[in-house]
């Protein structure tokens, strides 16, 4: 399956959960949050605002923080994607 985004929207790729602090103690799955950083899987083309197109900001391989409780939430086979507005995207990471 193609998840092929519409307008400003944005496919996020979950990055994997901590799994242990820093302190060193593991995590349960449930004591673990919900990560806010993810990779950009594909995005829309861009929004038209007054008849003009808004380019995109994000692109595919970006790493990206969202905002935490935007988007919905989808499973395609094992993996789990955020599909979110290009406006839930607070900060690009650069490493």
């Amino acid at each position: 399956m193609i998840l092929k985004p519409l307008e400003d929207r944005v496919v996020l790729k979950h990055l994997k959960a901590e799994e242990k602090t820093k302190s060193g103690i593991i995590l349960p799955g449930s004591a673990q949050e919900k990560p806010q950083q993810a990779l950009v899987d594909s995005v829309g083309p861009g929004k038209m605002v007054d008849g003009k197109l808004v380019p995109m900001n994000v692109k595919p391989g970006d790493k990206v923080i969202y905002a935490q409780y935007s988007g919905t939430d989808i499973k395609v086979g094992e993996e789990e994607y955020t599909i979110v507005s290009q406006n839930d995207i607070i900060a690009i990471v650069e490493e």
